[in-house]
C-alpha cells in the first residue's frame, strides 16, 4: 500500500557530491506548521512516526497526533517509536540472550523455523558490567582483574559466543574495551542511517541500561528500557510510550574557574528533581548550553534517570561534529550527518523563545559551585564546604530525616585494625608500585580467595609487610574514578591527573585505610592518560587502571579486608565512598558501607587523601606534605588553562580507529580463547549461571482466551511486604554479592557451588533459580510489617510475616514464604509509597516479582521503566489517589487484599481496593497504572514476551 504521506519523501545532498532520500519534516510542516516550534527531541520521534507509518503498527492519526503536539495538552495519546538499533550490556544482555534462545527453542518445539526469532535492527551487546576490582593499586590490577572476569564468567561468555553465530544482527564489544555508554559514543553512535533504498533517517536507540540517555549528548534520541521492551524493539515492535510533556531547560553563562562537569550534572540533577520531570523529556538550550562540548553535554544526558526524566536531550550542532571528528568517524558520514539535520531544519541549539515547550527552567552556569551528593540519593546535592558539617549532622538523626541515627558522642571514636596476618604471619602476597598501595593490599576480595591467589601466582608478586591502621565514622574506605557519568569526560578526568600530579609533588599520599581504583569508560583515557604524562601520578596514589567497566558505581567495588569488615559491623560503624557515579543508593557500592558520595574525578583523588569526609576541604587541609607542611586544596587544583593544554591528547582520531578496530580484528586473547556451541537453538548444559527461563511453559500459539486470556482481578491475597518511598530497583532486583547463608546461597551450595565460586548476583542473571531467589533480598531493603526493635530501628533485609490458613505468623525470607504461598494457590500484593522502581532499569526487578507469585504493586506513585516493566511480567501496578497510602489505610500486612480492575483493563481506569481485616472491610478507589492500548495487550497475553512471540511465529 502506498505511503500516507508519500509525498514527504524528498531528496537531500548528503555531502561529498552524494544524495540521498529523506522522509522532510519541513515538507510535513506545510501541513502542519506547529512542526516548525516542535522540540527538536520530538520532532526526531514524528521522524521516526513518519517513516514507518504503514498503517498498522504506526498509522496516519499517529503522525498527526505527534505534529500537533501542543505543550499543554492532557497526555492520553501513546506514540509508536521504532528505533534503529538496541544496546545491550552484558548484565541485563545474558538474560536477554537467554529469553531469545528460549523463543527460538519454543518454536523448534511447535514445528516453527527457529530463525522466525531474529533481531531485526541491528543489537550491540558490551561486555562491561563483569569487571570486579578484585586488585587494585598496581600494575598488574588489570590483568589480574580481567583473568579472574574470565575464570568467573566463562560460561556466560560462551553462551555469547553461541548468540553471535546464531543471530545475524547480534554483535559483541568483548570485555576490556569500556563502559557500555562510552563505548556507544565513541564507537556505536552513527548519527544517521541509511536503508538499503538510500532513505536516510536519524540514529535513535533504546538500551538496557538506564544510563543509555548518555547518548542523548550527541543529539540521540534514546533511553534506558527493561530487558523484557528491548526485546520487543530489537523483534520489530515499537517502543510505546505516552506523548511526553518536554521540559526546556536554558542554559546561560558561563561555568567559574574550579567549577567541573560534575558539579554542573549535580546541580542540574538537583533543579530537576524539584521540577517534578518523571516521565518527561528535558531539552537543552540558549547560549550556555552552546558553549559545552559533548563530554559535558553527555555528563548532564547521562544522569536524566538520577533526575528522574525520560531524556536530557542537547540538539545537534558544530561540537557535535567536532566530536565526531576527534573520535575518528568516517569522514562522509560526519557529512552526511551535517547535510541530514540541516536538511530537516534541525541543526543546531535553539534560543530563547524559538521552540515551545511545556515548562522551561533556567540555570545561569556561573552559579554552580564545587559540589558532591549524597550520602543516599544523587539528588542530594552538598556544596563542598558543607560535607562535613551535613555528614555531622546526618549522623545523629534518625532515619526518617535521611540520618544515621547513631548517638553523637561516639562520632569522633577510632577503631584499631589488625589483620589477621599479623598474628600469624606478617608477610602476605601484594604486588603494589608504591609503598602507600602496598600498606592496602590486603583489601581484596574474601570470597574469591582461590581463584586471586591462582592469579598472583601467576604474575609473582613480592611479599610486603602488613602495617596496621585505624578507622572510624565517616572515614572514606572506597575512592573510585568510575562509571559511565565522568569517564567520558576528558576534562574531569585531566583534571584528576593533574590533581594527583600536584599531590604526589607536594608530598601527599592517600590514607592506608583507603581502596582506591581508576575505571575508565575506554581504553582511550588510558593512551591520553599516558601521552600527557599523568598516569604515573595517579598510580603512585593508588589510582591504577583496574578494568574497563562499570565497576565500584554498580555495586562491582570487591571486598574490603574482611578485618575492616569486622571492624565496621562489630562497632557500627557509618563509613564512607567517594566515586565519580550516578549511584550511591544504600548498599549499592558496598554492604557495609552506609555513606555514598558522588562527586567529580579530582574531589574522588582529594578525598582519598584526607581519608575522611569530616574534614571541610574548602577551610582544612587536604593533607600534610614534605617536612609536615599543610596542603590545601587550593594548592594542588587544576586550573581550566592546566586542562585545555592536555586536551588535545584526548580527541585523536586515528587513536579512536585503531582501538575500536580491534574489536574484530584483535579483541585479545582471553576472548578468543572463549568456544561457543554452534547451531540456530542452543542446547541449554547444565548450568548454575545459564538456565532455560520458564517464562514460556505452557505457551501455545493462541492465547487461551485473546480478549481476556488472564484473570485481571485478585482474590484474597496476602501482603508480602509494606515498603516506604523510594524502594529503588538495586532493593528488589538482585545485586551484587551473594550470601551463603541466603536462599540463593543455599541453592548454590546444593547444586554443589563453594562460597569462593558465588560470583554475583549480576553474573547469573542467566539462572532464574538463583535469581528468584534474590528478589527483595538486599540487606539493606526494610519490610515496615516486620514490627519494630525496642529502640524504634526496623530490621533490614529481605524477609517477611508469613501467615497460614489459620492466621499464624512466622517470619522467614520472602523467598520462602511466597513459595508457601504459591503452593497454596494464594496471591499476594506488594504496598509500596512514592517513587516505587527507581533507579538501573533491571528487568528481573519486574521477573523476580513475577515469579514470586506477586500479582499487583499498590504504590504512591512509579517510576516509569519499572512501572512499564511489572506490566510487561503480567504485574499489576495500581496507584494510590489523593492522600491515600497503606499508612493511612492502617495496615500492617496482616489482611487480606481484593485488587477489582475494569474487566476491560482501560488504560488509567479506576480499580477497587478491598482491605478484609478481622473486624471489617474496607474500599478504597486506586488507578490502574496500565497505560496505553498495548500494554492492555501485553497483560492479556500473559506479558511481552509471550505477545511478541505469538506475533513472530503466526506467519512462520
Amino acid at each position: 500500500m502506498p505511503h500516507a504521506f508519500e509525498n514527504t519523501l524528498k531528496t537531500f545532498k548528503a555531502g561529498a557530491g552524494k544524495s540521498g532520500s529523506f522522509f522532510s519534516l519541513p515538507e510535513l510542516a506545510r501541513k502542519y506548521p506547529r512542526i516548525e516550534r516542535l522540540p527538536l527531541s520530538m520532532r526526531i520521534v514524528l521522524e521516526s512516526v513518519l517513516r514507518n507509518c504503514d498503517g498498522k503498527k504506526v498509522t496516519a492519526e499517529h503522525v498527526r497526533q505527534v505534529a500537533n503536539w501542543s505543550p499543554q495538552a492532557e497526555r492520553t495519546e501513546e506514540i509508536p517509536f521504532v528505533v534503529a538499533r538496541v544496546v545491550l550490556q552484558d548484565f541485563t544482555g545474558v538474560p536477554l540472550l537467554a529469553d531469545l534462545a528460549a523463543m527460538r527453542s519454543v518454536a523448534a518445539r511447535l514445528g516453527k523455523p527457529p530463525g522466525a526469532v531474529e533481531p531485526l535492527v541491528p543489537v550491540d551487546l558490551v561486555v562491561d558490567h563483569s569487571i570486579m576490582v578484585d586488585h587494585y593499586g598496581s600494575h598488574e590490577s588489570l590483568d589480574l582483574n580481567m583473568r579472574l572476569e574470565f575464570q568467573r564468567n566463562r560460561e556466560r561468555y560462551e553462551f555469547m559466543k553461541w548468540g553471535m553465530q546464531a543471530f545475524k544482527t547480534f554483535g559483541v564489544v568483548p570485555p576490556g574495551f569500556g563502559i557500555v555508554h562510552q563505548v556507544n559514543l565513541e564507537y556505536l553512535a552513527r548519527g544517521v542511517h541509511v536503508t538499503p533504498g538510500g532513505v536516510f533517517y536519524p540514529d535513535s536507540l533504546v538500551g538496557t541500561d538506564s544510563h543509555t540517555t548518555m547518548i542523548n549528548g550527541i543529539g540521540v534520541v534514546g533511553w534506558g528500557v527493561g530487558g523484557i521492551e528491548a526485546e520487543a524493539a530489537m523483534l520489530g515492535q515499537p517502543v510505546y510510550f505516552l506523548t511526553p510533556d518536554v521540559v526546556g531547560f536554558e542554559l546561560t553563562g558561563r561555568l567559574r574557574e574550579g567549577c567541573t562537569a560534575t558539579d554542573l550534572v549535580l546541580t542540574v540533577t538537583q533543579i530537576l528533581r524539584q521540577h517534578k520531570v518523571v516521565g518527561k523529556f528535558v531539552e537543552f538550550f540558549g547560549e550556555g548550553t552552546r558553549t559545552l562540548a559533548v563530554p559535558d553535554r553527555a555528563t548532564i544526558g547521562n544522569m536524566a534517570p538520577e533526575y528522574g526524566a525520560t531524556m536530557g536531550f542537547f540538539p545537534v550542532d558544530d561540537k557535535t561534529m567536532d566530536y565526531y571528528r576527534g573520535t575518528g568517524r568516517d569522514k562522509q558520514q560526519i557529512a552526511a550527518i551535517e547535510a541530514y539535520f540541516k536538511a530537516q531544519g534541525m541543526f543546531g541549539v535553539p534560543m530563547a523563545g524559538q521552540i515551545d515547550y511545556s515548562q522551561v527552567v533556567r540555570l545561569d552556569l556561573g552559579q554552580v559551585t564545587p559540589s558532591l551528593s549524597g550520602p543516599k540519593r544523587p539528588q542530594d546535592r552538598i556544596e563542598l564546604g558543607e560535607v562535613a558539617s551535613t555528614f555531622k549532622d546526618l549522623f545523629s538523626k534518625p532515619a526518617t530525616e535521611n540520618g544515621f541515627n547513631e548517638p553523637a558522642e561516639v562520632l569522633l571514636t577510632r577503631h584499631q585494625v589488625h589483620f589477621a596476618g599479623q598474628e600469624r604471619d606478617t608477610k602476605v602476597p601484594a604486588a603494589p608500585p608504591t609503598p602507600p598501595a602496598a600498606e592496602r593490599s590486603l583489601m581484596e576480595m574474601e570470597g574469591n580467595k582461590p581463584t586471586r591467589e591462582a592469579a598472583l601466582a601467576e604474575a609473582a608478586p613480592p611479599e610486603i609487610e602488613v602495617l596496621p591502621v585505624s578507622i572510624g565514622h565517616g572515614d572514606v574506605l572506597i575512592a573510585a574514578i568510575t562509571s559511565c557519568t565522568n569517564t567520558s569526560n576528558p576534562g574531569v578526568l585531566l583534571a584528576a591527573g593533574l590533581l594527583a600530579k600536584k599531590a604526589v609533588e607536594a608530598g601527599l599520599r592517600v590514607q592506608p585505610h583507603v581502596k582506591t581504583s581508576l575505571g575508565p569508560g575506554s581504553r582511550i583515557v588510558t593512551e591520553y592518560y599516558q601521552r600527557s604524562g599523568l598516569l604515573p601520578y595517579l598510580e603512585q596514589l593508588g589510582f591504577a587502571v583496574v578494568g574497563y567497566g562499570c565497576t565500584t558505581c554498580i555495586g562491582n567495588s570487591g571486598d574490603l579486608a574482611p578485618e575492616i569488615n569486622e571492624a565496621i559491623s562489630k562497632s557500627d560503624l557509618v563509613c564512607a565512598a567517594v566515586l565519580s557515579g550516578n549511584r550511591n543508593f544504600e548498599a549499592r557500592i558496598h554492604p557495609n558501607i552506609k555513606a555514598n558520595f558522588l562527586a567529580s574525578p579530582p574531589l574522588v583523588v582529594a578525598y582519598a587523601i584526607a581519608g575522611t569526609v569530616l574534614r571541610d576541604l574548602m577551610t582544612e587541609p587536604v593533607g600534610k606534605g614534605r617536612g609536615g607542611r599543610d596542603v590545601y586544596l587550593g594548592d594542588i587544583w587544576p586550573t581550566s588553562d592546566e586542562i585545555h593544554k592536555l586536551m588535545k591528547y584526548a580527541l585523536d582520531g586515528e587513536a579512536y580507529r585503531e582501538n575500536y578496530g580491534r574489536v574484530k580484528s584483535d579483541p585479545g586473547a582471553l576472548w578468543q580463547g572463549i568456544h561457543g556451541v554452534s547451531g540456530e537453538t542452543y542446547n541449554w548444559p547444565a548450568s548454575t549461571y545459564i538456565a532455560q527461563p520458564p517464562f514460556f511453559e505452557g505457551f501455545a500459539l493462541a492465547a487461551a482466551d485473546a480478549a481476556g486470556s488472564k484473570k485481571v482481578e485478585v482474590r484474597g491475597a496476602r501482603v508480602m511486604a509494606l515498603f516506604g518511598d523510594s524502594i529503588t530497583t538495586d532493593h528488589i532486583s538482585p545485586a551484587g554479592s551473594i550470601k551463603e547463608s541466603s536462599p540463593a546461597g543455599k541453592w548454590l551450595l546444593a547444586h554443589g557451588v563453594a562460597k569462593p565460586d558465588f560470583n554475583s548476583y549480576g553474573s547469573r542473571r542467566g539462572n532464574h533459580e538463583v535469581m528468584m531467589r534474590g528478589t527483595f533480598a538486599n540487606v539493606r531493603i526494610k519490610n515496615l510489617m516486620i514490627p519494630a526493635k525496642a529502640d524504634g530501628s526496623r530490621e533490614e533485609g529481605g524477609v517477611t510475616i508469613y501467615r497460614d490458613a489459620n492466621g499464624n505468623a512466622e517470619k522467614m525470607f520472602i523467598y520462602d514464604a511466597a513459595m508457601k504461598y504459591i503452593a497454596e494457590g494464594r496471591p499476594t500484593v506488594i504496598f509500596a509509597g512514592e517513587e516505587y522502581g527507581t533507579g538501573s532499569s533491571r528487568d528481573w526487578a519486574a521477573k523476580g516479582t513475577q515469579l514470586l507469585g506477586i500479582r499487583a504493586v499498590v504504590a504512591r506513585s512509579f517510576e516509569r521503566i519499572h512501572r512499564s516493566n511489572l506490566v510487561g511480567m503480567g504485574v499489576l501496578p495500581l496507584q494510590f489517589q489523593g492522600n491515600d497510602s497503606w499508612q493511612s489505610l492502617g495496615l500492617d500486612g496482616s489482611e487480606l487484599v481484593d485488587v477489582i480492575p475494569d474487566p476491560q483493563l482501560r488504560p488509567q481506569s479506576e480499580a477497587r481496593l478491598v482491605i478484609t481485616r478481622a473486624d471489617g472491610r474496607e474500599e478504597r478507589t486506586v488507578t490502574l497504572r496500565i497505560d496505553t492500548p498495548i500494554e492492555v495487550d501485553y497483560y492479556r497475553h500473559g506479558g511481552i514476551l509471550p505477545f511478541v512471540l505469538r506475533q513472530l511465529l503466526a506467519g512462520a
